[in-house]
């Protein structure tokens, strides 16, 4: 019964799919919805940029091994992240009428920036979706206890069909019910949990001392790691193409702000939930698998009622799938917009719209494999994926907004020598995280490629 409700569930987005392919005629109607979406829509589609794996499963893993501190990450810099974008983004960009931030670099600092960019932009992804396919194959292994891997393949095809068909107008409504069944259920989940845990002051005296702190101890190390944290997604998830998607559909400027704004309040108040509900779940079950990335999904299997189960199963798997959808369909604009175009700047609309479609099958089928192969860590897959971002285009997109001398020279070396950075400290494995080493690095080149630059137009 559980199983063929989900199933329903699940087709039920391909059904969506078909129905918003009749409002794609263009690739802007695919890739922006056409810049048509209300607040509601575009707050909603927002909301559920990073409503999926790490918010369910991999911060609620986080937080009952080591507290707040251990989450800051997710859901805080998420919050973070989708506040900064309305506050001091979305205007700037929004103006411009691009497609991607991509169109940005290109218009900002010349073509080679834009090429470079993208290749930048497209493998950050490829961790991102890999951490959405784990995850969602692990809530349907839990369920069916059909092997993880084919779990992840049947997921693959269904959010690579729907998403195919109806690009941004399939994400933003089947995102717009997914969020409102997930909240449900996390809310009825919560309540149930909290009056069986005895309240507030229970958790309190059963969580170890430091538990809820949320400022780090007073050394370096420690203060630099807690930056490095609020920095993963507070300002690496800035520029990607999957939050600008969303943002840059809203069918109007101040819409477009007020739905980054609103999304930033929505994340602070309903990603806490899952968060408690693993806390207050390992309390009162501690007979759960001790991998705590499935105590959720556990603890509704093992605990729940068959209507919450099935509630609770399908608003997860499908919030999952949404947050792939629009993780997918980002490189693949990109690779459209701003690789293909580059090479052929005379290229007609129905071919680039089919070539995106191409670019979403190869894809998925490279993070299916990915997520079959790789560590199922799903916290630090989408770490990883921000850190990317952060250390080679967060810089040059905030210095060529903000900055009057920014040019083409630190574009490109902030770029590079960012990414390098951060590379060779992985490779070294540093003492301090490597996505700061790399973070300060790219500053340095952006200012100093940029004067050395400027001085040689003086002369």
């Amino acid at each position: 019964m559980l199983l063929t409700f989900i199933a329903l569930y699940l087709l039920s987005n391909i059904a969506v799919g078909v129905w918003a392919a009749r409002r794609v005629t263009t690739s802007q109607d695919f890739v922006l919805a056409g810049r048509q979406l209300p607040l509601l829509l575009a707050a909603s589609v927002t909301f559920a940029t990073w409503f999926g794996s790490e918010t369910l499963m991999g911060a609620p893993a986080m937080f009952v091994e080591g507290g707040i501190q251990a989450v800051i990450e997710e859901p805080f810099g998420s919050a973070l992240c989708l506040f900064l974008v309305g506050a001091f983004f979305t205007r700037p960009l929004y103006r411009m009428g691009i497609t991607t931030f991509c169109d940005y670099f290109r218009i900002r600092f010349g073509r080679s920036a834009e090429l470079l960019s993208a290749v930048m932009v497209i493998p950050s992804y490829f961790s991102w979706i890999a951490a959405q396919l784990i995850a969602i194959g692990i809530v349907l292994s839990v369920v069916t206890e059909v092997p993880r891997e084919y779990c992840i393949l049947f997921s693959a095809v269904v959010v690579m069909v729907y998403t195919l068909l109806g690009g941004m107008w399939s994400i933003s409504i089947t995102d717009f019910f997914h969020n409102l069944i997930i909240v449900l259920a996390l809310v009825v989940l919560g309540v149930g949990l909290w009056q069986d845990v005895g309240g507030w002051e229970t958790i309190q005296q059963r969580t170890r001392p430091g538990f809820f702190r949320f400022l780090p101890e007073t050394t370096p190390k420690a203060w630099v790691e807690y930056f490095a944290a609020w920095f993963t997604i507070g300002l690496g998830s800035i520029p990607q193409q999957d939050i600008f998607q969303r943002v840059m559909a809203a069918k109007t400027e101040d819409t477009s702000v007020r739905a980054s704004f609103l999304a930033s309040g929505l994340y602070l108040t309903i990603a806490m939930l899952p968060l408690f509900i693993a806390l207050i779940a390992t309390m009162l079950h501690p007979d759960l698998p001790k991998d705590k990335q499935m105590i959720i999904p556990n603890m509704v299997m093992q605990h729940g009622s068959l209507p919450l189960q099935i509630l609770f199963f399908g608003a997860v798997s499908s919030a999952i799938l949404s947050v792939s959808s629009g993780a997918i369909l980002a490189p693949a604009t990109v690779f459209g917009e701003n690789i293909v175009k580059f090479f052929r700047p005379d290229i007609d609309d129905p071919t680039l719209l089919r070539t995106i479609r191409w670019a979403i099958v190869v894809i998925t089928a490279i993070c299916v494999w990915m997520s079959t192969t790789r560590d199922t860590n799903i916290f630090d897959l989408v770490g990883e994926s921000s850190a990317f971002s952060l250390v080679s285009l967060f810089v040059p997109l905030t210095a060529g907004i903000y900055w009057k001398r920014a040019n083409l020279t630190g574009c490109l070396w902030s770029m590079a020598v960012g990414l390098s950075v951060w590379l060779l400290c992985i490779w070294l494995d540093t003492e301090y995280p490597p996505m700061m080493w790399g973070f300060a690095a790219s500053a340095l080149a952006m200012v100093g490629g940029s004067l050395v630059a400027g001085e040689r137009v003086k002369e």
